[in-house]
């Protein structure tokens, strides 16, 4: 929902800046508070959720992203439409953390790894059906009736809600305890706990940097120094999609072989080594395989961080600290498009994205001295 939501987003803003004849400034902060909302909604519905259920909760979240939505659909002008879009993306911001707590907790450690890259796999699973359905509807439909299709997640908000039950780990320890309000306590409560706060708000910040940098503008780059035309970005677009969705399951298989920090350090060490590589080409072939496997290290590790976040907290802050420190990142990632946009106009699209690399051995000393190796843990 979230992958699907901001790409069809973008894919209709020219129309959508027609119909309610916004300015190029206006239609770009609808993006811009839909991530806002994103941020502020995850953190307020994580703490939720660890107070009063990942059901619950979850569905709280789905509800209020579809209805408000649905809403954008009759927006009459811009500050009505920022207001729904701001709001929708609150209901969109909580899903994240906590449909990783409750897959975690739901399911074995010897998989745990796995499944949470397999909830990441969703991000993906959206942006590509937002690129084959925007172009199929909108001509038939308009901007207005795609909005309208943003509602069908209620019916999955009343599936969950019937069928599914909140996992033991969660009632064991938080509904006979209770939860007290301490959840974003327990984020820093001691030294340990805190050097792993910071070490994965690192690993986050780092990973949504890299893939908002280079997803923003590689189109761009690739029509205008290379000559490709929309039919070959798409492609490039699409095969760098895919090896992305690649990397995040075999991130996942990895992790729970061999351990979440070696899993980690290769796919870092991959990031570093492909940013380099890739920053050398001019072949269109060899950039159209080479950006599959750029895909597959720098957006793979994503695939990680659910099972890292809660193997590293209690139940009473899992969700809290799943939106939390992921929204810390993405918040910090958004600024990614502006440095990388910054850098090539200063100098070259290609120096900026080998410049990108710095910002993997980074992560990669944060992962060696702040990530504990947490593989094989019983949640508490």
């Amino acid at each position: 929902m979230d992958g699907f939501d901001l790409l069809i987003l973008g894919f209709m803003l020219p129309a959508i800046s027609a119909g309610l004849h916004l300015t190029t400034g206006q239609a770009g902060s609808l993006v811009t508070w839909t991530l806002v909302g994103a941020v502020a909604g995850g953190i307020f519905f994580g703490a939720l959720s660890d107070r009063y259920g990942r059901i619950r909760v979850l569905t709280w979240t789905i509800l209020m992203f579809a209805a408000f939505t649905g809403l954008c659909a009759f927006a009459q002008g811009y500050w009505d439409l920022l207001v729904f879009r701001t709001l929708a993306g609150v209901g969109l911001g909580g899903e994240f953390g906590i449909g990783m707590a409750l897959a975690a907790e739901a399911w074995p450690a010897r998989h745990r790894a796995r499944v949470s890259s397999y909830v990441a796999l969703g991000w993906q699973v959206g942006v590509l059906g937002a690129a084959l359905l925007t172009p199929l509807l909108v001509p038939h439909i308009g901007w207005r009736g795609m909005f309208i299709v943003g509602v069908v997640p209620a019916i999955v908000a009343w599936f969950i809600r019937t069928r599914l039950h909140e996992p033991e780990v969660f009632v064991r320890k938080v509904q006979a305890k209770g939860a007290g309000g301490k959840a974003f306590r327990l984020l820093v409560k001691d030294a340990r706990t805190t050097r792993t706060s910071l070490g994965i708000v690192v690993l986050c910040s780092v990973q949504n940097f890299g893939y908002y940098g280079i997803m923003i503008w590689m189109p761009s780059f690739l029509s205008k120094n290379l000559g490709f035309n929309l039919t070959k970005s798409a492609l490039w677009t699409s095969v760098t999609i895919l090896g992305m969705m690649a990397g995040i399951w075999v991130f996942g298989q990895l992790a729970d072989r061999i351990g979440r920090k070696p899993s980690f350090l290769i796919f870092q060490a991959g990031a570093v080594a492909m940013t380099l590589f890739y920053a050398q080409l001019s072949d269109p072939v060899t950039m159209l395989w080479a950006g599959a496997v750029l895909g597959m290290f720098v957006n793979g590790m994503l695939g990680g961080y659910g099972a890292l976040m809660s193997e590293a907290y209690p139940t009473q802050a899992r969700a809290t600290a799943q939106n939390v420190l992921f929204n810390i990142g993405r918040g910090v990632g958004g600024f990614g498009p502006v440095v990388v946009g910054a850098l090539a106009a200063a100098y070259s699209f290609q120096i900026a994205i080998a410049m990108l690399a710095a910002i993997y051995v980074i992560d990669m000393l944060a992962t060696v001295f702040l990530i504990p190796e947490l593989k094989g843990l019983e949640l508490d």
